[in-house]
């Protein structure tokens, strides 16, 4: 099993701002690499303070001049949003750039809000998906594209520059739509799940829905890879594992507000902290994600691993703009706390998930 960490790189109240967030996010990726990650991933989210990774490529075109050996990926890449065309010949020089350590996460996305603002239509996103797929996997590998569709029309194209990896880097794809599953799964697409602020109960529901997608296909979803995604704080305060499901809860209201048309917007153009209908207790968000002391923690990933067998488990550590000494604390005690507790339970951490 790879582990992975997710810079989701929300900004709310750091002191310096979208910059001070980029220098923590560097600081993160670097912890990361050296405890021995495998993969970091950044977000893609437009126009609101919910994320400061609007280009994901670019972040590990970034990070690729300040790490050696982890992997770098956007997490993920939404398809719709952009013209394939351009996308395939970034995909390429990034892959290049990072000598072959970049893993490709790709969604179809599911914000309202950015949608309108980049004139798509929201419930065409599978569609366009597919189509645009069509064509960066033409341009990638073969180096020529040609194609005719509904919301695509290219005249014969060349393409100097192929990815670097052969024929194309790792797939990993935030879905469980059945045809965009149907058309990957050449490729051995890993899907990538994350329930994010809503934790494990959520995450399970979730894989159920993959696995029925995966048997309405004609494929055994014991026999294909997952990767998930959970928020992660390590502390033996009550009082701080509260203040981590508060920055949590902001999160996940953001992310709500973000599924509509219009936000709530304060006077400095972020979004505002309101409640929604259903949202959780502080209680809730720490018992559901995985926070808590290093055993509490190592006991919640066990049952995640016991119950899912993912092949890449990633983690958020600094979500809703948690402070760094907190978030970078947190990232090393997993490191030198909780994961011998869960190689003592489940042996090594390489050899979980192998199917």
């Amino acid at each position: 099993m790879q582990l992975g960490l997710f810079s989701l790189m929300t900004l709310r109240d750091h002191p310096q701002g979208v910059k001070g967030v980029l220098n923590d996010t560097q600081t993160m990726v670097r912890t990361a690499e050296e405890v021995g990650f495998d993969i970091a991933w950044f977000a893609e989210h437009h126009f609101a303070n919910y994320s400061s990774s609007p280009s994901p490529l670019m972040m590990v075109a970034n990070a690729a001049g300040w790490t050696s050996k982890i992997k770098l990926a956007p997490g993920v890449l939404v398809l719709p949003l952009y013209h394939p065309l351009r996308l395939a010949q970034e995909i390429a020089a990034v892959d290049a750039m990072t000598d072959g350590r970049l893993v490709v996460g790709m969604g179809t996305g599911y914000q309202q809000y950015e949608f309108d603002r980049y004139n798509v239509e929201l419930d065409k996103k599978v569609d366009i998906f597919l189509e645009y797929w069509e064509v960066i996997e033409q341009a990638l590998v073969t180096g020529e594209v040609e194609y005719q569709g509904e919301h695509l029309s290219i005249p014969q194209t060349t393409f100097a520059i192929k990815s670097y990896q052969s024929p194309l880097p790792p797939l990993f794809a935030t879905t469980s739509h059945p045809r965009l599953l149907e058309r990957l799964k050449k490729w051995q697409v890993t899907p990538f799940h994350a329930a994010s602020t809503l934790g494990s109960p959520v995450l399970y529901k979730m894989v159920d829905g993959l696995n029925q997608s995966w048997e309405s296909i004609g494929e055994n979803p014991a026999t294909k890879p997952l990767a998930i995604m959970q928020y992660v704080h390590i502390t033996d305060s009550k009082a701080e594992a509260l203040e981590a499901a508060e920055r949590a809860r902001y999160v996940g209201r953001m992310a709500n507000h973000l599924r509509k048309p219009v936000l709530p917007l304060d006077e400095t153009g972020y979004i505002r902290n309101e409640p929604f209908d259903g949202e959780y207790t502080l209680e809730q968000y720490a018992n559901n994600m995985v926070v808590g002391d290093p055993h509490s923690v190592a006991e919640k990933m066990i049952a995640d691993i016991k119950r899912l067998n993912p092949v890449n488990y990633t983690c958020n550590f600094q979500f809703g703009c948690m402070p760094l000494d907190r978030a970078q604390r947190s990232l090393y005690r997993f490191s030198k706390e909780v994961l011998p507790l869960i190689e003592k339970e489940l042996g090594p951490i390489a050899e979980i998930g192998l199917k």
